[in-house]
């Protein structure tokens, strides 16, 4: 079973349960095709550091940043798929409130972008575990994209 590793910099979880909800209920839907893990890191002057130690050497390796380059759920899905056939691993690296660094992206196989715009740390994690149920989803046949 493929191993997903999210690394997350800062305040992920916060006050806002409906956060905490929505990725519960992600990663239990996750659990069918996955075996997740979340690395939370603290958002200080450690943090690259930290993101860079916390980066499995066979994984294949996913920045989230603006400058990365945007799929659609189905190139998304092709990637996760062509990533678990040739590794057998992710790791995808979310930033804290400065971003990553830029030694961070350099180690990453890939820089991904979702949007231009810049979302809430915690919504972004949301995203992240929809899309990666979406593109297990796709993968499998199921019905859940449409």
């Amino acid at each position: 079973m493929l191993s997903v590793n999210l690394i997350v910099t800062g305040s992920h979880t916060g006050k806002e349960s409906y956060f905490r909800e929505a990725c519960a209920e992600y990663e239990k839907r996750l659990s069918a095709f996955c075996r997740l893990t979340a690395t939370e890191l603290p958002d200080d002057k450690t943090s690259t550091a930290r993101q860079l130690a916390s980066l499995r050497p066979r994984a294949y390796k996913i920045a989230l940043c603006v400058e990365g380059r945007q799929y659609s759920s189905e190139e998304f899905a092709r990637l996760t798929e062509a990533a678990s056939s040739s590794r057998g691993m992710i790791d995808l690296v979310i930033g804290g409130s400065e971003g990553l660094d830029e030694s961070v992206k350099a180690a990453c196989d890939l820089r991904l972008s979702f949007s231009k715009m810049t979302f809430p740390h915690r919504l972004m994690r949301v995203i992240l575990l929809e899309q990666l149920y979406r593109a297990f989803t796709i993968n499998a046949g199921k019905a859940y994209h449409k």
